[in-house]
């Protein structure tokens, strides 16, 4: 079981991901890397929510829907991380950070992989 799930609505999401991995190395976690988009592989992302992990981190934009998809289908926490690839993140940020109650995801800065990677450890008691 890994402490981590990183998860990325797409591939071109790897540069923001390494820095994730790199920051989660620098303190000996396990941590797993998938790739499904809320949108296009929802069956896959249902699966992976399922997933026993301790935390999960998503990485998304556009319209950011992964992170609050996840945490729908999980009781364990779900950091989302918006992507800037349209409108500066704005819309990927206000996708994630505006959850209903009930669906809690936290939210660190645009392209902020490296926040995420931290908070992670933190939850973890790892920091």
């Amino acid at each position: 079981m890994e402490d981590i799930l990183i998860i990325a609505g797409s591939a071109s999401d790897m540069p923001i991901i390494e820095k994730i991995e790199q920051t989660l190395k620098d303190y000996d976690v396990s941590y797993s890397v998938e790739i499904a988009s809320a949108h296009r592989n929802p069956e896959k992302v249902s699966e992976l929510s399922q997933r026993d992990v301790k935390v999960f981190i998503a990485v998304a934009g556009l319209s950011a829907a992964l992170p609050g998809v996840i945490a729908s289908q999980t009781n364990k926490p779900v950091i989302g991380v918006p992507v800037d690839s349209a409108l500066g993140g704005l819309d990927a940020l206000l996708s994630i950070v505006q959850m209903p109650k009930g669906v809690p995801v936290a939210c660190v800065g645009i392209n902020n992989g490296q926040n995420a990677a931290y908070l992670a450890l933190r939850i973890l008691g790892k920091l």
